[in-house]
């Protein structure tokens, strides 16, 4: 496994311009063979302009299926999970 972590980026993830920045770091490791950690410890705040911009749209390149068999997340705290949960659920309901 190889952990990609999210506090590189800072405490507080907010704009879409970082998450596209920080989704196109993270694509090279997802093409990898190897699990990729999503490690949000030391993060206090994912926006959800964030959460859809950085790991929602990855939805546009692979399957749900594909996104949780390549990754696993760490450190979210409860309000982190929700943005992240709630821009995951927006986008696929709308691919689908």
């Amino acid at each position: 496994m190889v952990t990609f972590s999210f506090r590189d980026y800072g405490e507080n993830l907010g704009t879409r311009q970082l998450g596209c920045q920080v989704r196109e770091r993270l694509m090279p490791l997802l093409e990898g063979e190897e699990r990729v950690v999503l490690d949000f410890t030391g993060v206090d705040v994912v926006s959800n302009s964030f959460a859809d911009e950085c790991i929602a749209k990855l939805l546009l390149t692979m399957s749900l299926d594909e996104l949780k068999a390549r990754t696993t997340f760490r450190g979210l705290n409860p309000l982190a999970y929700e943005s992240v949960l709630a821009a995951l659920r927006r986008r696929h309901l709308s691919l689908a």
